[in-house]
């Protein structure tokens, strides 16, 4: 069981690692000059990506509601 959790905060650590990376990169493209174009399209797809897991969360979460307390 120790090493099951060892390796589960390994893994979460080198994650974190290169979640970050990402978002440093995406910084740097946008203060070397680009345009105001491409800072709103890059923001629109980050908000994108924010809302799936919530919708995916929101519809499995009603489901499991509707099953169980169905009338």
């Amino acid at each position: 069981m120790k090493s099951i959790k060892l390796l589960l905060v390994c893994g979460f650590l080198i994650g974190s690692q290169l979640l970050t990376a990402q978002c440093s990169m995406c910084r740097a493209v946008l203060e070397s000059g680009a345009d105001v174009k491409m800072a709103e399209q890059l923001n629109d797809g980050i908000v994108y990506l924010m809302m799936m897991p919530y919708l995916l969360v929101g519809t499995i979460g009603f489901i499991v509601y509707r099953k169980f307390y169905k009338k």
